[in-house]
């Protein structure tokens, strides 16, 4: 018997119309088109998904999705099927994946949704690839991304409210949403595409309680065409409650080595018949400029997947593949102001190029335990070559301050965003009156990292990692000129920090015998990012001096093309472009010291590279590597909070607090009993749970005398008496982070290192208290979780 095929009766069909068209070709053909569009989008295979009892459900059957989450815009377009079949190979069925509003409108009202943005071809090559998507279209998406992926220009606006009911944000969440409803809507699940749920806001107990702005998002979302998906929020175990919808699905957040039964333990009470799911399992970590590179362990990634699929909890693996936060794109975390480095490797089982590491294949042999009846897992797709280029001399040069745009003129200091730029470097110029003596020169507040001159020469820096804002000045003559260049990190993309604006914030004072004087009557300079701007320079065969911001080009030439990772060692600050593709930020003090390469951005013959560096460099070469260095430290110390030869006295004081913790994870909480005045908090560990000689504290909180917690956004620890920043990031900042799963751990190592363990913190501002909430780390029988203490509050700093 013949077979009978649907292709050649459809080409029958075809060839019938196209010889009609001989006779009225223009219309008979658009019916034609019309017609066979029709049959086709009808002809999907529609699927269902459901929130079942205790399960989800794909076409009526139980359903555990195991997810990647993996970022399109860290990922060069050429490589996003790569990266799609590699999260196959390992072993998921399906995509997570955030829409960053920020990269989609970077000037208001002005759309991109073409060429890396093209969110919708991303998951069009996911259904191709046999792959489900789930979609977190925020509008704030965090993801170590600038500003959390809210839109810079949302500063301009006045006393603006942001992840608010302000009418303005409100709009402007709408039209976006809208937008993304266009592109995507048509791909759920119901309509023959691939999309299985849609998020709500993102982890927004974190941020706040204000149930009617989810409530606000929520309408939002389904307006733009997300109707016929569930949605869902996630939050922490700690915080989901604060603003749960009773109409959207649930879900958790936690990280590697997280007792899997407590995270959920509120949530199965509240709702017993609901399906589980951790929505970000966090493989690794991301890294901050000047920290340790940071890992996380795959046994205790294996061990948490293996029990989250044997008790049928359904995951997404944040990050399955990190990439590349390329171009100024990388953001920052808060409290404080911590900038993460422009690799997202995130020690996740496809490295930053998108190969295979050893947790790969940990992994991806645990998943094939965990397949539907008779398949296998596919092939794992070949690695992208690599190259290595030998070493480029960067012979011309173009010094920033001769090829200085026009300036703008205002008589007082402003921030970035007034005089209408996003991101970049900014200058602001002025003259100085006659002194004969030194003075003080103080700036409210330089974000993010300033270099001041006089006169053409550098007299200092001025970092906001590390809390710095003032320096002394030579005596001037009349009419020096005082230059104060700002170079705008990421804006901080946690917390209440992601109102962060840029450049100098507030003012500009000289401190000297006569008093303070705010300075006046500005030149501001501003530097964009744009390779156009970095390309268009006067460049000459120029020596360089030391300290001095400038440009350098070149050009090289290759034979093949390959990803190689461009060594950094030789420069200080600044910013790489390779044939017009802007590859990120790259900063001496590291842990990363070269900038990922993709090989599709080169191209066979000649090849251009211009490099900002805005301290300037003495060896101005460079070279391509196989592999990249991540995790190399140099001349900082802004992570250490004891000084040499500090040792914490309390001997001449009265604890106000003294008890024993619950041995368990869980937040505690300790009342004083009375109101105390306090500037300074000091929490002194006797002993540990496990009797060892460890000490940890994954969160602290400190309650006001309304029975509310209180702010920590100008917190500063003063003094810890031990932690370990050697083999991991558990640096005493952690405690007040908001990150539940970093914490505050005394050395591993030191063996001089015993109880008492002791930190004390700076709340920025008088206060009276009430109490203060611990919170142990998240893992079970781990060390460190501490069992009697002491309290001790002080308006006045305490005795080191």
């Amino acid at each position: 018997m013949k077979k009978v095929q649907n292709v050649p009766l459809g080409q029958h069909f075809i060839n019938r119309m196209l010889q009609l068209t001989v006779l009225q070709p223009t219309a008979l053909l658009c019916v034609v088109i019309v017609i066979l569009f029709t049959a086709c989008t009808t002809n999907k295979a529609k699927e269902t998904f459901e929130v079942g009892k205790q399960t989800f459900l794909l076409n009526g059957e139980p359903f555990v999705i195991k997810a990647a989450e993996i970022h399109y815009p860290r990922i060069p377009k050429e490589y996003w099927e790569h990266r799609i079949q590699m999260c196959k190979a390992l072993g998921m069925n399906t995509i997570c994946l955030y829409v960053f509003w920020n990269i989609h409108e970077p000037e208001e009202g002005q759309f991109d949704f073409t060429g890396n943005n093209d969110v919708a071809e991303f998951c069009r090559l996911a259904q191709k690839n046999g792959m489900y998507v789930i979609v977190r279209p925020g509008p704030y998406v965090c993801a170590e991304w600038e500003m959390g992926g809210l839109p810079w220009w949302l500063l301009k606006k006045d006393n603006i409210g942001l992840r608010t009911l302000d009418p303005y944000f409100v709009e402007r969440v709408k039209i976006f949403m809208g937008e993304v409803g266009k592109q995507l809507s048509d791909y759920q699940l119901a309509k023959g595409g691939n999309i299985l749920m849609v998020q709500v806001e993102n982890e927004y107990g974190a941020y706040g309680i204000d149930k009617p702005y989810i409530e606000a998002v929520r309408e939002i979302v389904k307006t733009s065409g997300f109707n016929e998906v569930p949605l869902f929020q996630c939050d922490w175990s700690s915080n989901f409650e604060n603003n749960a919808l009773d109409d959207l699905l649930w879900t958790l957040n936690f990280g590697t080595g997280a007792n899997i039964d407590e995270q959920f333990r509120r949530l199965k009470e509240l709702r017993p018949e609901t399906p589980l799911m951790c929505s970000e399992f966090w493989s690794g970590w991301f890294d901050h400029w000047g920290a340790q590179h940071e890992t996380r362990s795959a046994a205790e990634l294996v061990a948490g997947l293996e029990e989250m699929l044997d008790k049928h909890i359904s995951f997404s693996l944040y990050m399955t593949h990190g990439g590349t936060s390329f171009g100024h794109w990388a953001g920052a975390n808060f409290p404080g102001y911590v900038p993460d480095c422009t690799s997202y490797d995130y020690d996740a089982p496809i490295n930053e190029q998108g190969n295979v590491t050893p947790k790969f294949f940990e992994v991806r042999n645990l998943l094939a335990n965990y397949l539907p009846e008779g398949t296998v897992l596919p092939a794992i797709p070949d690695s992208i070559p690599t190259i290595a280029i030998p070493t480029i001399a960067l012979k011309e040069a173009a010094p920033l301050f001769d090829n200085l745009p026009a300036p703008q003129v205002s008589e007082d200091i402003h921030s970035m965003e007034h005089f209408n730029q996003g991101w970049g470097s900014i200058l602001y110029r002025t003259t100085l009156s006659k002194s004969e003596t030194p003075q003080y020169l103080k700036v409210t507040e330089a974000h993010d990292w300033a270099q001041v001159y006089i006169d053409g020469e550098r007299i200092g820096v001025l970092n906001r990692l590390k809390g710095e804002g003032s320096l002394s000045i030579p005596a001037v003559r009349e009419g020096a000129v005082l230059d104060i260049l700002v170079e705008a990190m990421g804006r901080r993309n946690f917390g209440a920090g992601v109102l962060d604006y840029k450049g100098i914030t507030e003012k500009v004072e000289l401190i000297n015998e006569q008093g303070t004087n705010e300075l006046k009557g500005w030149q501001v300079y501003s530097i964009p990012v744009d390779y156009a701007f970095a390309k268009n320079k006067t460049y000459n065969h120029t020596t360089i001096t030391e300290n001095t911001p400038a440009y350098y080009r070149a050009t090289f030439t290759l034979d093949k093309t390959g990803d190689t990772f461009l060594d950094m060692t030789n420069w200080k600050k600044g910013m790489v472009y390779v044939n017009g593709h802007n590859l990120g930020r790259y900063w001496e003090i590291g842990p990363q010291q070269t900038l990922y390469l993709p090989g599709v951005w080169l191209k066979k013959g000649v090849n251009e590279i211009i490099i900002l560096d805005l301290v300037g460099t003495t060896t101005p070469t460079v070279k391509g590597l196989r592999q990249p260095i991540l995790d190399v430290l140099r001349g900082n110390g802004a992570y250490k909070f004891r000084k040499q030869g500090e040792n914490l006295d309390l001997s001449a004081e009265k604890a106000v607090a003294s008890g024993s913790f619950k041995p368990g994870n869980g937040w505690q909480k300790i009342n004083f009993n009375q109101s105390l005045p306090a500037r300074y908090f000091a929490l002194e560990a006797l002993n540990s749970q496990a009797q060892d000689d460890f000490a940890s504290i994954a969160e602290l909180e400190i309650v006001g005398e309304d029975g509310k917690r209180l702010s920590r956004q100008h917190w500063k620890v003063v003094y810890a008496d031990s932690e370990e920043a050697d083999d991991a990031n558990n640096i005493a900042s952690n405690v007040f982070d908001l990150q539940e799963s970093t914490i505050w751990h005394t050395s591993y190592s030191l063996a001089k290192d015993k109880f008492p363990h002791s930190i004390v913190i700076d709340l920025g501002e008088d206060k009276v208290i009430t109490g203060f909430e611990y919170l142990p780390r998240m893992e079970a029988n781990k060390p460190g979780m501490i069992k009697d203490y002491k309290v001790y509050v002080k308006t006045t700093p305490f005795k080191l």
